[in-house]
């Protein structure tokens, strides 16, 4: 409730000592023009109604909305951490609306609330309350901020940390204040631009123009001032932090650009920094359902969830929540195409290994797989996507047409850390099962882009001296040049002749970098015996964020017998199929699901990366 009587006995007593008359002018002045009671009477009204509803019965009551494009609705993501940012011209309504723009596509919004959004009680489940005024409340309010980030949800920020004031180039923010992207840093949060329309009257501007602190006094008559409007909301492109990283400029700087950056939006020019397209949002749980109830059936996990084959059709919700997934996953860790979805033409002849989540109606991964032989014979070898980063007119295609072509391989991130991606070697373990006339497996692997430069160099020198395959013809389309840093401390390293030893040393030597070896690389070369596994050439793919992959290519006749019982569920080969027994852990074929792994087991890839 507002109470502005005793606000003035707490803040400015010595208006008690005022003569009668003249305190009881200015405080119903005051009253009347701050809206005490219709206020108050509101709060009464809707004391048990608090959160969105609160908001809606807000904006209900002024009769204020927004306006947004369908297409510029789709720049907001649905799921994942994000950091939006706004100009701020209301001061209060903007706040309200922004938050209820954002609710609209997903529930887990938070905004940092100013003076005046902390006293509306309500608002408190919606709120992140932020405190300048001491080094020991900035970090508790900090860490709040963090914690939503890493609980996967959207915070909203005013940078300017009040409403805009008028100046010499029109109404716009003070400076934008730097606490937003300490937490953004902290936990890689991308960033998305809102330009917010709107202006307060002319009286407020020059009142406040005399003297600033009437500003927060003005501001609820300026609110009941805009009932009946709409203002105009103009949503950017996501910007990824190492993008807003990238030049070496102070944070000063970069804040007066990322403010250019959205008041260029409101006019509707190309802003500052280059943007992503927004993630596609997600498909219909049900018809993805409907589809997935013809896929063919693999296995199930020892948790539940489906292992499916899934073959590409037009216009299908499944192929469509597959690439937005794998947007969403490769952007987590500093790759992707920046595009809506992740789909391509190689798509559309290659199967999809699904790992589907019944329970929750989610795909929680997918492994693309290309059968080589019909692949060869529909486009030749053009028809692989190895080919884009590789030429391969001159790989073994005599063995290797009895092979199986790997990629783009995702977990999401809601369920990194639950072995989702063990589970779909599992299913991959399942197919291999049902064609033991597949020997060999083969596919780019890819150099995370957010590993520094010195990390990149030392993984590809110690992989091309002691895995590569020094008879292969194959070459990159693009070559990855190490840098002259990069090779003399690699010559500083490494022994170059133990190789076990030399892991060690790498793995130390990335982990001082805040960096470490890419699960698949450390794991492809453990699932094998001696030989069994090869690095063919390293080249940048160009179509997907410029990351350096290895051609690597595993020989099935050669794994580890405890990695064959585990993935296949046999413990023998030979050229003409494999054994039919089925140990612990395994997923058989039909879709019967064993026993869970020991625990001792370690899963072959940790599924907390997405890996191309």
């Amino acid at each position: 409730m507002i109470d502005i009587d005793g606000a003035l006995r707490e803040k400015a007593p010595a208006v008690q000592r005022w003569p009668g008359w003249c305190r009881q002018l200015f405080v119903a002045g005051l009253k009347r023009l701050v809206h005490e009671q219709e206020i108050n009477d509101f709060l009464v009204q809707y004391q048990n109604v608090g959160g969105l509803e609160f908001i809606d019965r807000v904006l209900e009551h002024l009769d204020f909305g927004y306006t947004l494009s369908s297409r510029e609705r789709d720049n907001i993501p649905v799921t994942g951490r994000v950091v939006i940012v706004a100009n701020h011209p209301l001061g209060a309504l903007d706040g309200l609306a922004l938050v209820r723009m954002v609710a609209d596509l997903r529930p887990d919004v938070k905004i940092i609330a100013n003076d005046l959004l902390l006293q509306i009680r309500p608002l408190a489940p919606l709120l992140l309350p932020v405190d300048n005024l001491s080094r020991r409340g900035f970090r508790k309010s900090l860490q709040g901020i963090v914690d939503a980030l890493d609980e996967e949800q959207a915070v909203i920020v005013f940078p300017a940390g009040e409403v805009s004031r008028a100046g010499p180039s029109g109404i716009k923010d003070g400076d934008w204040m730097s606490g937003f992207l300490h937490a953004a840093r902290r936990t890689n949060a991308p960033i998305v631009p809102v330009h917010v329309g709107g202006r307060n009257s002319s009286l407020f501007y020059s009142l406040t123009s005399l003297y600033s602190p009437l500003g927060t006094l003005l501001l609820p008559n300026e609110m009941f001032r805009q009932r009946g409007r709409q203002i105009a909301m103009r949503v950017g492109g996501e910007i990824p932090l190492d993008r807003f990283d990238r030049d070496d400029l102070a944070t000063a700087a970069k804040l007066k650009l990322l403010r250019k950056h959205v008041y260029r939006l409101g006019k509707g020019k190309r802003g500052v920094f280059v943007t992503e397209s927004g993630i596609a949002h997600p498909e219909s749980r049900q018809r993805l359902r409907e589809e997935l109830s013809g896929a063919e059936r693999l296995g199930e996990t020892p948790d539940g969830k489906q292992i499916l084959l899934f073959d590409y059709h037009p216009d299908s919700a499944v192929m469509r929540e597959i690439g937005r997934l794998r947007e969403v996953a490769f952007r987590r860790v500093g790759e992707g195409t920046g595009r809506k979805r992740d789909l391509d033409d190689y798509d559309v002849l290659y199967r999809h290994l699904i790992l589907w989540d019944d329970k929750d109606l989610e795909i929680a991964g997918a492994y693309r797989l290309g059968e080589v032989s019909r692949i060869l014979e529909a486009r030749g070898v053009e028809g692989l996507y190895s080919s884009t980063i590789f030429h391969l007119d001159n790989a073994p295609w005599q063995d290797w047409r009895h092979g199986l072509e790997l990629g783009r391989s995702f977990v999401q991130p809601r369920y990194w850390g639950r072995r989702s991606l063990d589970y779909l070697w599992l299913g991959l373990g399942a197919y291999l099962r049902k064609h033991p006339e597949v020997r060999w497996l083969f596919g780019p692997v890819t150099i995370p882009n957010h590993m520094p430069p010195l990390a990149k160099d030392l993984l590809l020198s110690y992989y091309r001296h002691y895995h590569a395959n020094d008879a292969s013809e194959i070459r990159p389309r693009a070559p990855v040049q190490l840098s002259s840093a990069g090779r003399h401390e690699a010559e500083r390293l490494f022994s170059g002749n133990d190789m076990k030893a030399d892991f060690l040393r790498l793995k130390h030597a990335l982990q001082a970098m805040g960096a470490g070896v890419p699960a698949l690389y450390k794991q492809y070369v453990e699932v094998a015996q001696p030989g069994g596994v090869s690095f063919h050439a390293f080249g940048v793919d160009t179509g997907f964020s410029y990351c350096i992959d290895g051609l690597v290519v595993v020989d099935i006749t050669r794994l580890k017998p405890e990695k064959r019982a585990r993935y296949i569920g046999d413990t023998e080969a030979s050229s003409g199929g494999r054994s039919e027994r089925s140990p612990a852990g395994a997923v058989t074929a039909d879709g019967a699901s064993a026993r869970a792994a020991p625990e001792e087991t370690k899963a072959l890839v940790p599924n907390s990366i997405g890996i191309s």
